[in-house]
């Protein structure tokens, strides 16, 4: 039954004492998920569909070795994981008004889902896939000074197209390799002299 896979991913038991979590879910996974096409993704529709991919295929094959019948809580954690790292210093809000660094998101959902539903698999996987993707393509390659791993597909480039104009891509590299590629440049700056205004002799 090959659709599996897939209708494991979008099949959620909602009952009497899942309906809230389910909807929790889905309010997490619209937030960032967006927030991610907006954000880093904005004008890069291939490379956001290549996250998606990628992290439902890791989660399809965690899910096989460890006999999982839903896999919709992953991949929604696994998108949250990669949004909170990209932006892992800003300020976000939770439940009953406390605030702290993005990048503890994940694991403060996961201790909540464990007050209200009991388990911590399906998050902890969530969180695992998404740190993958976000070290293969980010931390690796440009904080480490690594090979990059992982690159999109040209296929996906031609079924969607960047979008041209506007403000996009993956931000800037780390202060560290900033300054190593200004030290080579010897520093990125000329010096164009003092100028004068015109009519002044």
């Amino acid at each position: 039954q090959i659709w599996r896979p897939i209708t494991a991913t979008f099949f959620f038991p909602v009952g009497p004492g899942t309906g809230f979590l389910y909807l929790v879910n889905l309010y997490f996974l619209y937030q960032y998920s967006s927030r991610l096409e907006t954000g880093a993704f904005d004008g890069k529709p291939a490379d956001y569909m290549f996250m998606l991919l990628f992290n439902w295929i890791c989660i399809v094959i965690t899910g096989l070795a460890m006999d999982m019948q839903l896999l919709m809580i992953p991949l929604i954690m696994s998108v949250l994981y990669v949004w909170a790292q990209l932006n892992r210093d800003m300020i976000v809000s939770f439940w009953f008004g406390t605030r702290f660094k993005a990048c503890y998101l994940p694991w403060v959902i996961l201790g909540f889902n464990y007050i209200i539903g009991g388990s911590v698999i399906n998050e902890l996987i969530g969180n695992l896939v998404g740190h993958l993707y976000f070290f293969l393509m980010f931390k690796y390659p440009m904080d480490l000074g690594g090979r990059n791993f992982l690159s999109t597909p040209q296929f996906l480039y031609r079924w969607l197209p960047n979008r041209r104009g506007g403000v996009s891509g993956f931000g800037v590299p780390p202060a560290s390799m900033r300054r190593a590629a200004e030290d080579q440049q010897g520093g990125g700056r000329h010096n164009w002299g003092q100028g004068f205004r015109l009519g002044d002799q």
